[in-house]
């Protein structure tokens, strides 16, 4: 088991650069499952590793064995390393529980305290005499009049200057847009930009979103996915709002002229798991939104692909090795201790 148990720890630092290329070679939206899928499932592997070292090293507490009616003897002879990565085991794994249920935690509050600053300044919610005096209430009929089947998603106007524009999860999810974003782009771009943020909330990208935090807090290889990731959602609400509008230069428009919008006058950081049609690097976002088949690369994407599927084999059949071994110790040193008790 010792020596199958690490492969989940090593076998990520050559995952993850494949993971990013074979989803470069996709569309946005496998990609995004590939990324998503690939964290998720090596995170899951390492916390298992950790678990079993655990384990093993608790099965050697005096008391857990006799419980167990385990042979303290026979374990000590078959795995004597196993009591030594026992404790750094266990401390790893109490550490990564804590900064996911921490980086949980954050996250909630983030979300909290955007819906309560957006359910307080939206222009929608505000009083008639504040809303009288803002030119915005035909800009807002015309924007829900754009985007169709916007009711699922309700439209939020925040009485700012500022360009920004960004999907706020909940229930129910908000799409939240500022007066100045609103000015800053003209009726077909706006349909886009909606579409786009409507996206992100109806593909639930802030789960992938959360997925990633999670699983990078786990593993630190694991990190280097989740900028990639949050540019292949980018990507897949880009093309989302493409079809939706039926223009990819409108959108493409839509998606550089909000980033330049939103650059001059950078409003406070949003929630992480809120996503923003004006994130990532957009002068690829554009690109890609104007050439709308690029070549793909047969034989990289193959490579990668394998690669891929050979490391996440790896990964499980070792983290399978490592329980049956485990398991299988556990009954020998349970029939040793059968055995030295009726001899």
């Amino acid at each position: 088991m010792i020596f199958a148990v690490w492969a989940p720890f090593l076998v990520p630092f050559l995952a993850a650069p494949a993971a990013r290329k074979l989803a470069d070679a996709l569309h946005p939206r496998a990609a995004a499952w590939v990324l998503t899928t690939t964290t998720v499932a090596l995170a899951a592997a390492s916390t298992v590793s950790l678990g079993l070292l655990a384990v093993a090293g608790l099965l050697r507490i005096p008391l857990v064995a006799a419980l167990g009616h385990l042979s303290l003897p026979w374990l000590s002879h078959a795995s004597p390393a196993a009591e030594l990565l026992a404790g750094p085991a266990a401390a790893a794994l109490l550490a990564a529980v804590a900064l996911a249920l921490r980086t949980a935690h954050l996250q909630v509050r983030e979300l909290r305290r955007a819906r309560a600053a957006v359910a307080g300044s939206a222009i929608e919610d505000a009083p008639p005499t504040r809303a009288a005096r803002l030119p915005l209430r035909v800009q807002l009929r015309r924007a829900l009049r754009e985007l169709v089947a916007l009711d699922d998603h309700p439209l939020a106007v925040l009485d700012d200057d500022r360009a920004d524009a960004y999907a706020l999860p909940g229930r129910p999810g908000r799409i939240v847009v500022t007066a100045g974003m609103l000015r800053a782009l003209p009726a077909p771009e706006r349909a886009a930009l909606l579409a786009h943020e409507r996206a992100h909330l109806t593909c639930r990208h802030h789960l992938f979103l959360a997925a990633a935090a999670y699983a990078a807090v786990i593993h630190p290889a694991l990190r280097q996915l989740r900028a990639p990731l949050g540019f292949h959602l980018e990507r897949w609400a880009d093309e989302c709002a493409a079809r939706a509008v039926g223009d990819r230069a409108v959108t493409a428009r839509a998606v550089g002229r909000a980033a330049l919008a939103a650059a001059r006058a950078p409003r406070p950081a949003r929630p992480f798991l809120a996503p923003a049609a004006a994130a990532g690097p957009v002068p690829r976002r554009v690109a890609a939104l104007l050439s709308p088949h690029p070549g793909t690369g047969g034989r990289r994407r193959a490579a990668a692909a394998l690669a891929l599927a050979a490391c996440l084999a790896v990964t499980a059949t070792a983290t399978l090795d490592a329980t049956t071994d485990l398991h299988r110790s556990v009954e020998t040193a349970q029939a040793s201790a059968e055995h030295a008790t009726h001899s």
